[in-house]
This record gives structure tokens, C-alpha cells and sequence, in this order.
């Protein structure tokens, strides 16, 4: 493991220096052998569905899922990374101390991330397109699900890289669960920690690393129809909000319904819903409207995953709020209204990442962001926050030139003045 990490290290320190071209060669030689190598691809996915089946929940299984359409997506997504602006280089600040001392502040790479992540293969083809393109090496380690399409998705990436100027040794595949404890012990090769999973694993990383982490636990999202919703958009922004892809972490697991209006909506939602094949439970006043299960205590602090949503009837905005804060993971909340200040009430004082007005949660994406694709969603209030694309990979260093200049000149009684010039 120490050998992999220096070895990513290395090649990381290589690719960081490499021009945009060079690095955007190298996203279109994947995407390109990706496109060659489809067969071999989805004939390993279907040996790890066919493997999983039975023995993995339903939401693992559709993240698991690796066929034709997802496939060819994933691809479009590295194409669409090399079009990004390049996050290297940028000038954020450019500043004369003095005649002659100038100070600049220029983004680079962090240097090496180590990503453990779900059994979701096509987040590897996101991560490591993410990786080249901010001028970072990788240390992949996938769910042991989908062992047999994360060893054939770096095998076929290595064997792109191999033809440019990339060394491939900058994408790396862990596939023993053993390995990840010793991840977490190379701070001095791994510059962060991404991990992508249960609640119960990620805070287990927190807990067993000196390495910085981002990520998020849990993906607890609300939806608040209020009293002024048009009920032509609640009922379509619900369903697809719960339906669209339930296992996804921005799928909502808790609608809140405004009193005023429960007895007229709520019949209509559930309605839509139970169409789609969704369980609902609800806490006392859902039940006098609609029939359906008993919510729990337990069911407000629930990721479900799942085609299950749990309903709860509030008398105001406020207690929606209230509600969502003390329940909710800071990952992604919406409001229903036409009530323009109570969206800027409810956009203003929800505390999560993502807040939306009119507009379904599955928006919370860095593809749909126009991030090209994301390594993970960051629910932590120290930025990067939300979908982490390129930005959140980045970092920065300060340059100061000189000619010959010494700190003394500035200090004393004689003490010359700093110019703090903007260029």
C-alpha cells in the first residue's frame, strides 16, 4: 500500500505540472478506449449484478447497475469534463507589496485523493475524469460488488493513459476491504479522504484518519408544500422528487404538507405516488386523510433508499423549517410555494447544502450543475459544499517574487511602508 500511494504521489506531482491540453488528451483517450472497450464493460457488470443478486438491497442493486444507457453517459460525462475550464492557474490574487515584491495567489492540486465509494462503477469514470483534470492522482477503492467492473474500468483507463502523457500510475484501484484501513493511515502520501457510503462508514473514516475528509452521511431530504403551492407543480415536482431515482442521495425521504391545504393535496400526491409504486407512512393527521401506514419517530430519521416515503402535516412555515432542521442531513431541501417570501424565509433559514424553490431535489447534482460530473455531495458548512466538481479538488498557493527584498526593511522605527497595490 505505502508503494501505491508513493507511487500515485509521484505521478500525481507529474500530471500536476502538465498543460490543459495534455490533461484533456488524456480524458478523450479514456472516453475513446471506454467506447471500444462497452462489451467488456457491461459483460463484467453482469457478472457482478449476476453475483450480488438476492444478497444486495434494491437500492444498491440499480447504483450497481452498469448497462448500455449509464454506460455511454458515464462516457459523455468525461467528454464533458475536458470541456471545463481548466482549474489550474487561475490568478485570484495579484498584489504589489512593494516596488518590485509582488504577491500572487494561484489555484493548484491538492495532490493525492483517496475515494472509497459505493458499488456504483460509473463513479469511478466520473472520479478519475475529475482527478486528471485538476492535476490529482487517485486511490479508488469501490464496494466489493462490483469488484469485477471497477478492475476492468482501470484496467481499460490504464491502457488509454498508457498512450499520453498521463503515467497511468496516477490512477490507482484498491479491492480488498483490509486496504482501506491502511488508506486511512498514509497521511503523508493522501491529501483527502472522500467517502462515499452509509452514515455508520463515514463517520468510522472521520474517526480513523489524520487525513482530511469530505463527504456527506446521510442524504435526508425534505420537500414543504405550502399553503400557497400550486398544486399543478407539487404533485409532478413530488413524484419526481421521490421516484426518479429513489436510491440516489437527493431523493427526498420526507414530505411535509401544509395543514391549510392537506385535506385537498394530500389525496392527490398519495394518489400519484402509489401510481409509481411508493409505500407511504404518516403520522396522525396524514392518517385522517389518506390511508396509509403509521410514521415513527424513527421514519423522520430514515434514508430509506427506497420506493417509501414517510408524510407529515405541519401548521406553518416555521415548523416546516424547525422540522427540517432538526431531522434533515443539510444535503438537499425544497419548497413548493407562490408565496415569494415564504420561499426566501424557507431558502434563508433551511440549513442545508441545496435549497430549491419549485423544482425537484434531484437537481443536487454536479452533472445538472454544469459541473461536468462530481466526486461526491458535501454536506459540511466549510466550503466545498454541495456537489464537489472541480473546485472542491483545487487548492491554493501564494508566490511572492522579489529581488533580493528582506522582511527587516519593514519592521523598526525606520520601518519602510508596504504599498498593498492591486494590479
Amino acid at each position: 500500500m505505502k508503494e501505491i500511494a508513493q507511487k500515485t504521489r509521484t505521478a500525481a506531482q507529474q500530471l500536476g505540472i502538465l498543460s490543459t491540453s495534455a490533461r484533456n488528451q488524456a480524458l478523450e483517450a479514456i472516453a475513446t478506449t471506454l467506447e471500444k472497450h462497452q462489451k467488456e464493460i457491461i459483460d463484467a457488470n453482469n457478472a457482478d449484478c449476476s453475483a450480488s443478486e438476492g444478497i444486495i438491497s434494491k437500492a444498491l442493486s440499480a447504483r450497481l447497475l452498469l448497462g448500455e444507457n449509464k454506460l455511454k453517459g458515464a462516457i459523455a460525462g468525461v467528454r464533458d469534463v475536458a470541456k471545463l475550464v481548466d482549474p489550474l492557474g487561475t490568478l485570484t490574487l495579484h498584489r504589489e507589496l512593494d516596488q518590485g515584491l509582488i504577491l500572487r495567489r494561484v489555484s493548484c492540486p491538492l495532490g493525492v485523493l483517496g475515494v472509497i465509494f459505493e458499488a456504483r462503477p460509473d463513479a469511478l469514470i466520473q472520479i478519475t475524469s475529475l482527478a486528471i483534470k485538476s492535476g490529482n492522482g487517485v486511490i479508488l477503492k469501490g464496494g466489493k460488488e462490483a469488484i469485477n467492473t471497477c478492475t476492468t474500468l482501470v484496467k481499460i483507463i490504464h491502457e488509454a493513459l498508457s498512450h499520453t502523457e498521463v503515467n497511468p500510475d496516477a490512477v490507482q484501484l484498491l479491492t480488498t476491504r483490509e486496504e482501506i484501513k491502511t488508506l486511512l493511515s498514509l497521511d503523508e502520501y493522501v491529501d483527502l479522504i472522500i467517502p462515499r457510503g452509509s452514515n455508520e462508514f463515514v463517520r468510522y473514516v472521520q474517526e480513523n484518519t489524520k487525513i482530511p475528509v469530505l463527504g456527506h452521511a446521510d442524504g435526508i431530504c425534505h420537500l414543504f408544500i405550502d399553503e400557497s403551492a400550486d398544486f399543478d407543480k407539487a404533485i409532478p415536482v413530488t413524484v419526481d422528487a421521490k421516484t426518479q431515482y429513489p436510491a440516489a442521495c437527493n431523493a427526498i425521504e420526507t414530505l411535509l404538507v401544509h395543514s391549510a391545504i392537506a385535506p385537498k393535496v394530500l389525496p392527490l400526491v398519495a394518489e400519484a405516488l402509489t401510481d409509481k409504486g411508493v409505500t407511504l407512512k404518516g403520522d396522525k393527521a396524514t392518517q385522517t386523510i389518506i390511508n396509509c401506514e403509521s410514521a415513527t419517530e424513527e421514519d423522520w430519521r430514515t434514508e430509506y433508499s427506497d420506493l417509501i416515503l414517510s408524510i407529515k402535516i405541519v401548521d406553518d412555515l416555521p415548523e416546516a423549517i424547525a422540522h427540517i432542521n432538526h431531522y434533515g442531513s443539510k444535503h438537499t431541501d425544497g419548497i413548493i410555494t407562490e408565496n415569494q417570501n415564504n420561499a426566501e424565509t424557507f431558502l434563508n433559514q433551511v440549513d442545508a447544502a441545496g435549497v430549491y424553490h419549485n423544482c425537484s431535489t434531484r437537481f443536487a447534482d454536479g452533472f445538472r450543475y454544469g459541473f461536468g460530473a462530481e466526486v461526491g455531495i458535501s454536506t459540511q458548512k466549510m466550503p466545498p459544499r454541495g456537489p464537489v466538481g472541480l473546485e472542491g479538488l483545487v487548492t491554493y498557493k501564494y508566490k511572492l517574487t522579489g529581488n533580493g527584498d528582506i522582511a527587516d526593511t519593514y519592521s523598526g522605527n525606520d520601518a519602510k511602508p508596504f504599498t498593498h497595490k492591486d494590479l
